[in-house]
């Protein structure tokens, strides 16, 4: 039963989405709420819970190639493992845990496979709605209330309750607009090399809940090879649909969506060395040296190196028959033939 393997860092949730038929979250969910012990703590009925989840689940655009249910099954799940961190697991409430792993569920719920700049040029009715600021990840939050209200899931807790639900919902969810990546990352690493969190409050609990979402939202380069591969040619094919839209409307080609100038390759090293590598480099010294820290750091080490040798061929290649930069089957079967177990 796969989801006895729930904690495993080698979890592959394509395959259990397959094996789910399309249901991975519903199904994930539904088992972390039970494994947690929320549906006892919190007296939610299975029945409301299984319709609130599957509101959700169909609130995301299975056309989209990467911003889609499975992509937050596994945010879910990677936030399911970090929470077993004995760093973080120790201070827990079960309000913490049903926070974490709801606000993983629906961070990008209702997503339309553009960004926030596409929005904003194209004068979409949500850019001006949130006055061009965190305008996805607000839509996103209150998505997420709004179906958590209809769904009457938390209408049983006290008012005061739900609200901070809500809220503190919200603060993680805006939490994962990479605009706001460095804020972060300079308050981490303030916290670490002050040595001053203290989980024991719930302000600096909610602050690392909302560090490890940034890290679940972002951790494809941290995970095994054929998994991570597959989430890197989503996003960009994601990246170059924009694109692709961009030119239709004639307007200026956003940065990372020309499939002609940007390859995979070279989108991947980017996005590894800026934006991955600072946050797990941190969020390793907030856990320790714990066996999840040292594999997710493996793996984004091996998974660059990889991107980096595809590159080189890539631009061997280019240059003796200038082809258009795209990786050849021939080069892919090269890499996976020199992979080492």
């Amino acid at each position: 039963h796969m989801l006895s393997k729930v904690g495993m860092w080698d979890f592959d949730i394509f395959l259990f989405d397959r094996l789910t038929n399309g249901n991975s979250l519903v199904t994930l969910l539904c088992h972390l709420f039970n494994v947690h012990g929320l549906i006892h703590h919190f007296q939610l009925d299975m029945v409301t819970l299984h319709r609130f989840l599957v509101m959700v689940q169909e609130d995301y655009h299975s056309q989209n190639p990467y911003h889609n249910a499975v992509h937050a099954a596994d945010v879910t799940q990677a936030m399911h493992c970090y929470l077993r961190e004995p760093k973080l697991a120790n201070f827990l409430t079960p309000s913490d845990i049903m926070l974490g792993l709801l606000a993983a569920a629906a961070h990008d719920v209702d997503h339309p496979g553009v960004n926030q700049p596409f929005l904003i040029k194209t004068k979409h009715h949500l850019a001006s709605l949130y006055q061009n600021v965190s305008v996805l990840e607000n839509h996103h939050w209150r998505s997420t209330i709004g179906m958590l209200r209809e769904s009457r899931l938390l209408a049983h807790l006290p008012k005061e309750v739900t609200q901070d639900i809500e809220q503190q919902l919200g603060s993680l969810i805006l939490a994962t607009d990479i605009n706001r990546q460095n804020e972060f990352l300079i308050r981490l690493k303030s916290h670490l090399d002050n040595q001053d969190l203290r989980l024991e409050d719930a302000q600096d609990r909610h602050f690392m809940l909302q560090i490890a979402l940034k890290c679940a939202d972002i951790c494809n380069p941290c995970r095994l090879w054929d998994l991570s591969k597959q989430w890197s040619e989503r996003v960009c094919e994601e990246f170059y649909r924009q694109g692709d839209l961009e030119q239709k409307f004639e307007l200026e080609i956003s940065p990372l969506c020309n499939q002609q100038k940007d390859t995979i390759p070279s989108i991947q090293i980017g996005f590894m060395t800026y934006i991955v590598e600072p946050l797990f480099e941190r969020w390793a010294q907030f856990t320790g040296d714990t066996p999840l820290s040292e594999n997710m750091l493996n793996h984004l080490r091996r998974n660059k190196a990889k991107w980096r040798s595809l590159l080189h061929k890539q631009h061997s290649s280019s240059r003796n028959n200038d082809h258009s930069g795209q990786v050849t089957g021939s080069q892919e079967q090269t890499l996976n033939e020199e992979e080492t177990p």
